[in-house]
């Protein structure tokens, strides 16, 4: 690869999943596509030093999941031939509710995606992504600054280390950051003379430990994931154990507050046996470890606004953890990430349209744009969440945030009664409809007669109810 080469090139920082679901899109506009990376990759599905979140529960949304499928036709075959399953949202998914202790009702339905290890989906997409023949990887190497022309008002490569010491220049039409919560374009952008992008945070001081554990098979246990969920403002642990391929369950046990789950066995079993339900406790007290325990701290929300710089270099663009990171414990990152990539393909063929081939003229800015309306909502169901515990800092819920809150757990209580409350709860969750798809009529009204059921009548729970997983039931006619 050459500095001085004269192809169609398009240029991604970053070979994680935002980096991988971006050079799909640009594959079909490029003749090359160069992703360049700091990591050797494993030649199998294993864990790589860039990818923290690996050794985590690490769920991919059913909105992300279409998208997947969509940009690599085959994968979730693929995904499942190597070990992942089908997994049902309404079906395999027992929550533990914080708002009144009991579990969500349990029933079939369309809202799937398919549940697996992240280096298994990494791996695969990476994969799949091989079988394009313009995509090169450039692995083992960083980028140290974008190459621009002489009045720098456009990127035209960039300059790369890699290894320890070896120096190269690449050329490229198009240059995508996709590197993630540590990118630099804010420095190189300010290294060029450009205002550095403002920045939001809001941060809960959510920390969790994960485990790994291989499960006896149990006919019993008729879920995939289970969750024993936070209850703001007292009860700031929680636990998830979710299924792997051959049989191995990753535990994550959530802490907010800087109330940290510990990372030595003992300490992480007490944890998990002071959770609101022992579940989980009684899940992994005697079963075999098959990792170390990994802790992960930053979960801060960011959010980087270059949508609002009054100058960008043309050529240039961010997206994913490098414009929007999340606390990862909501599961949206990657389904983030496979939304900006096909706002990225929405907008180069609007640009093309308007523009002609090869023309990139305004596209910075207006990309920067559009994707500021798709992270909105991302970054409103996650912070919205964090901002229920007086520990967060960095923002303070306003009045309609506060009203969304008190409906939303009028919501959850509503889902014991009525499933289909239950379903387009989940939707949402899923992001394949917008929060305000529960305020639907057909909604209101039953979030509304059970608010006022509960008012006039006494309900007494079975603790045995409470104390254990329900099965599923019955489809709600």
């Amino acid at each position: 690869m050459s500095g001085n080469c004269s192809e169609n090139r398009a240029i991604v920082i970053g070979g994680g999943i935002a980096g991988l679901l971006t050079a799909r899109v640009l594959a079909d506009r490029f003749e090359t596509v160069t992703i360049i990376e700091r990591d050797r990759y494993p030649e199998e599905s294993k864990s790589r030093s860039g990818v923290p979140q690996c050794h985590h529960v690490h769920s991919l949304l059913t909105k992300g999941h279409r998208i997947l499928e969509q940009l690599f036709p085959g994968l979730t075959a693929s995904l499942m031939e190597k070990g992942g399953f089908k997994f049902d949202w309404t079906a395999d998914f027992a929550w533990l509710l914080s708002v009144n202790d009991v579990w969500t009702p349990r029933f079939p339905s369309e809202i799937n995606t398919c549940i697996c290890s992240r280096n298994l989906l990494e791996f695969t997409i990476r994969k799949h992504l091989g079988n394009f023949s313009g995509v090169e990887f450039l692995e083992d190497a960083t980028v140290t600054e974008l190459l621009t022309n002489s009045d720098r008002t456009a990127v035209e490569g960039v300059a790369v280390r890699v290894g320890r010491d070896r120096q190269m220049e690449l050329s490229a039409q198009l240059v995508v950051d996709a590197s993630g919560r540590n990118s630099d374009a804010p420095k190189w952008l300010e290294t060029l003379g450009y205002e550095t992008p403002q920045e939001t945070k809001v941060n809960s001081f959510l920390g969790y430990s994960s485990r790994v554990y291989q499960l006896p098979e149990l006919k019993a246990r008729d879920w995939k994931l289970l969750y024993v969920m936070p209850s703001a403002p007292n009860k700031p642990r929680g636990g998830i154990i979710y299924a792997l391929e051959d049989n191995s369950w990753m535990v994550t046990l959530v802490g907010l507050g800087k109330d940290y789950p510990p990372t030595e066995e003992t300490g992480f079993l007490d944890f998990a046996r002071s959770l609101r339900n022992e579940v989980i406790y009684q899940t992994i007290a005697n079963a075999r470890p098959i990792s170390p325990i990994y802790p992960y701290r930053n979960s801060q929300n960011r959010l980087c606004h270059y949508e609002k710089l009054e100058r960008m270099p043309e050529k240039f663009l961010v997206l994913g953890d490098a414009v929007c990171s999340l606390n990862p414990v909501y599961g949206q990152g990657m389904t983030l990430a496979a939304s900006n990539a096909l706002t990225l393909a929405s907008c180069l063929e609007r640009q093309e349209q308007s523009r002609g081939k090869g023309n990139f003229e305004g596209l910075s800015r207006r990309f920067q744009k559009e994707i500021a309306k798709v992270d909105r909502v991302f970054w409103s169901l996650s912070t919205s969440d964090d901002l229920r515990w007086p520990t967060t800092v960095g923002a303070q819920p306003d009045p309609i945030t506060k009203l969304m809150q008190k409906y939303l757990d009028r919501v959850m209580k509503a889902t014991v009664e009525h499933k289909s409350v239950y379903k387009a709860l989940i939707e949402v969750m899923q992001m394949l409809k917008p929060p305000t798809s529960l305020f639907a009529p057909h909604i209101l009204l039953k979030v509304l007669q059970h608010e006022l059921k509960s008012t006039l009548t006494r309900k007494t729970i079975d603790d045995n109810f409470i104390h254990h997983v329900p099965k599923m039931g019955p489809t709600e006619p």
